[in-house]
């Protein structure tokens, strides 16, 4: 497992937590996913072999906040 912190912008509430942890826990690969609304900030553990950070930066762009 890899662990990482990204910087998310565009969160302002609490169902924008839950958007960008959902877009995030739902690729392959992701084990947990941690985000910090007042920080700005999603704390991740992912395995490799299944994804990379590109991939969970896209699953947050594609959601439609800023990673």
């Amino acid at each position: 497992m890899t662990d990482t912190t990204i910087k998310v912008e565009g969160m302002s509430c609490g169902h924008c937590q839950m958007a960008v942890t959902k877009a995030i826990s739902g690729l392959e690969g992701v084990s947990s996913v941690d985000v910090d609304l007042e920080k700005g900030e999603a704390a991740v553990s992912y395995d490799p072999q299944s994804t990379d950070i590109e991939a969970i930066k896209k699953a947050v762009n594609d959601a439609g906040y800023k990673a």
